[in-house]
């Protein structure tokens, strides 16, 4: 896998975990690789997934990790990545990039710190704080980051190379952020967490329903459900939102690798 992975130039996502709001015994938390070009960006950090993403790419041959929010589920194996980088068999040549949102660097070091010192958090990564509109150059991928509805600091992120596009949403409710972001993308990957649409004021999540709304409204190519929450299975979410996006339709499957463009 490792080989195929590096062998193609092609823009793709492989799934390292999908699952929330803990890893399930044959799913991680939510984490992606995407890689093109030769590059390679580790985005989303769930728990689990750090051992997932080592089938495919070491530590140091990350060119960026990119961060939606600072949930366990998103972000917790950067605690462990942490030591892999610098008390490991893992030789950085620098920091390795890492997009987040903003304290995100504060958060990590609050955690790892044990002692009267800091921990050396920038010694591994080299932290960049997101804000909406937020661009970065990742090798020969752009990113662009929105921020989205949470109820607290979270990004959406569109990934690009040349003409291929993927959309991220990371977690959020509907929001005209995302579908902007994910306008015309080839694939777009949204949270299905909600099984129903919770009162108004209480949105933080997409049902699947919604899921295919904004995919529809995006005129995206394909989407992909992922974030599924434990009661609904992940053929329920791909059905009921296929109920509103005509598109193909697909679940974010551990080890899953999907072409994008």
């Amino acid at each position: 896998m490792l080989y195929a992975l590096r062998m193609s130039d092609d823009l793709r996502l492989t799934v390292l975990g999908s699952a929330t709001p803990y890893p399930d015994v044959d799913n991680p938390c939510s984490g992606y690789l995407v890689s093109g070009g030769g590059a390679r960006v580790w985005m989303d950090a769930g728990t689990g997934t750090l051992a997932r993403l080592r089938r495919h790419v070491g530590l140091d041959e990350l060119d960026a990790i990119w961060i939606s929010h600072l949930h366990a589920d998103h972000s917790a194996d950067l605690l462990t990545a942490y030591y892999g980088a610098l008390y490991a068999d893992v030789r950085l040549s620098a920091p390795i990039p890492l997009y987040g949102p903003p304290g995100i660097a504060d958060r990590l070091a609050h955690f790892l710190t044990n002692g009267p010192s800091r921990s050396p958090i920038e010694s591994a990564f080299a932290v960049h704080e997101l804000h909406d509109g937020h661009r970065a150059r990742v090798g020969p991928l752009t990113l662009t980051s929105r921020e989205v509805a949470h109820g607290m600091p979270a990004f959406a992120v569109r990934v690009e190379d040349g003409d291929a596009s993927l959309v991220y949403s990371g977690d959020t409710a509907p929001c005209a952020n995302l579908t902007s972001l994910a306008q015309g993308c080839d694939v777009l990957l949204c949270e299905a967490d909600s099984g129903q649409a919770p009162a108004e004021g209480e949105r933080v999540h997409h049902t699947p329903e919604e899921a295919g709304d904004t995919a529809a409204s995006a005129r995206a190519g394909r989407l992909i459900v992922t974030h599924v929450g434990p009661f609904l299975t992940p053929l329920q979410a791909v059905e009921r939102a296929s109920t509103r996006f005509t598109g193909p339709v697909e679940h974010a499957v551990p080890d899953a690798v999907f072409p994008i463009g």
